[in-house]
């Protein structure tokens, strides 16, 4: 059983900054871990992919996100953040975490965190 945590949501101005954190638990090995990443829906909108990294470390990031926001994974920890600066009104969304595992490809999502980006 994969269970996925998130923390790092929450209220902030424009221009500032958020981290975001996901850690995995449960039987999970390392190198069965074919990406772990980051999406968000906003309201009225569908879930849009904002940024993943691979099992080898391989970045790819939305649009949206380039130049903005960092994903990075601590593998002892088996948890992936996500660095957002430079926040703007309209990244405002729930944002939840992804874990791609195994040779079934199977998804695991965590339970998502509130961004809100206003003055």
């Amino acid at each position: 059983q994969v269970q996925l945590v998130e923390s790092g949501g929450g209220l902030v101005q424009p221009g500032g900054s958020l981290r975001l954190s996901c850690a995995a638990s449960g039987s999970i090995f390392r190198t069965s871990v074919n990406a772990m990443g980051w999406y968000r829906q906003a309201p009225g909108k569908q879930r849009e992919l904002v940024a993943f990294i691979t099992g080898s470390g391989t970045t790819n990031y939305a649009d949206s996100a380039k130049g903005r926001f960092t994903i990075s994974r601590d593998n002892a920890k088996n948890t992936v953040y996500l660095q957002m600066n430079s926040l703007k009104p309209e990244d405002t969304a729930v944002y939840y975490c992804n874990l791609n595992y195994g040779h079934g490809w199977d998804d695991y999502w965590g339970q998502g965190t509130q961004v809100t980006v206003s003055s």
